[in-house]
């Protein structure tokens, strides 16, 4: 017998780019293993807006309608055959990664790296895993986790970027008494600062060519000093690319009054001259975190990084970290994380709210960090 559609719900579909479309769907019951969660909060995040103004992120492109979202929080509203662990009523928080439990990368505890990794909102694989941009999505229940009594669902929806910084920082092996330098300060860039400053490092400063973001760090706490890029010209070689990046690599140090450089750099802005500058940053012995996702090859300076021992390392979503996020995100240690979000929308508005994530900055001349869609 077949199982029994539960009354519609509202799911944002994008058929392409900019083609985006609010549906009805029929809502199903979950399957074993699975939870029924209804979506209260949702943030929008970089890849989703790739999606949307092109049709794909990088190499994957829709190839069938997706419903984006994967920073989300909500309430069990059902559960299936054999799930344990929730119950109707529990707040939770959804990882959107489903992996696989099987292989040599979930078996180390590097889930993250996954070669059958479903993650949802994402067209990497085919059929797509439809994200959270809806009124209530079935989920696996082992990758949706129990709220802390004090956290909100709008803290919980920033689990997920948190998590990035989380898994980064371990990856760096940050520990409290170190300097740290982010470059860029997006929302990516805001959470390395707290995440930073939770685990005690002794400076954070900021890099950025936003002048008005670098204000919003330093005026609430994120970093104690920052460095507004200029802008250049286009560089006409690569040799002059790599001399350019040197050079204000060496202005930014002695305007931070730290000639040595900073033991970990987070370069959050995927840009391959702020890389090249992330290199000649770094402390000799220190770390580089790829965290930022946009250019597809870059030219490094890694004669520097190799006679200095500069460890460059790539960082890839995250694994085992959401506990960690939620509980640091309910403790009261990040301090003004709630800032980060900027603007609220209703799913029935989810167009406004990418086309104002489009701008970056509203009606007013506000800027645009980090806006949340409420489902319900």
């Amino acid at each position: 017998m077949s199982p029994i559609a539960l009354p519609s719900h509202n799911v944002a579909v994008l058929y392409g780019a900019k083609d985006l479309r609010v549906e009805e769907r029929s809502v199903w019951p979950p399957s074993a293993n699975q939870a029924q969660v209804a979506i209260v909060s949702t943030g929008l995040c970089g890849s989703d807006l790739h999606y949307y103004m092109h049709g794909r992120n990088g190499d994957f492109a829709l190839q069938a309608p997706l419903v984006l979202g994967h920073e989300a929080a909500g309430i069990v509203t059902a559960v299936g055959p054999g799930v344990k662990n929730l119950v109707p009523g529990q707040r939770v928080a959804i990882e959107a990664g489903i992996m696989c439990r099987n292989c040599d990368y979930c078996k180390k505890g590097r889930y993250n790296l996954c070669k059958s990794m479903r993650f949802c909102s994402s067209a990497a694989v085919f059929p797509h895993a439809d994200g959270t941009l809806q009124g209530r999505m079935n989920h696996p229940a082992h990758v949706l986790h129990p709220l802390p009594d004090h956290c909100s669902f709008e803290q919980a929806a920033l689990a997920e970027p948190l998590s990035v910084l989380i898994h980064a920082s371990r990856r760096a092996n940050l520990t409290a008494g170190q300097t740290v330098l982010v470059y860029g300060v997006g929302a990516i860039g805001l959470l390395a600062c707290s995440v930073a400053k939770s685990l005690g490092a002794a400076r954070v400063v900021a890099i950025d060519i936003n002048q008005t973001r670098l204000d919003f760090a330093r005026k609430n706490g994120f970093a104690s000093q920052t460095f507004c890029l200029p802008p250049a010209d286009k560089a006409k070689t690569t040799d002059d690319q790599l001399r350019r990046a040197k050079e204000n690599a060496q202005i930014a140090l002695a305007e931070f009054g730290a000639p040595a450089g900073f033991d970990v750099v987070f370069e959050c802005t995927g840009a391959e001259p702020v890389i090249q500058m992330s290199v000649h940053t770094a402390i000799s012995g220190g770390k580089v975190m790829l965290i930022g996702m946009g250019t597809r090859n870059v030219m490094l300076p890694l004669s520097s990084a190799a006679l200095r021992e500069v460890d460059i390392h790539g960082s890839f979503r995250y694994a085992n970290t959401y506990p960690a996020a939620l509980q640091l995100l309910s403790s009261g240690k990040l301090k003004n994380v709630e800032k980060l979000i900027t603007h609220r929308f209703p799913l029935k508005d989810i167009k406004r709210a990418f086309d104002l994530l489009t701008r970056g900055q509203d009606e007013d001349g506000n800027m645009v960090l980090k806006v949340m869609i409420e489902s319900s």
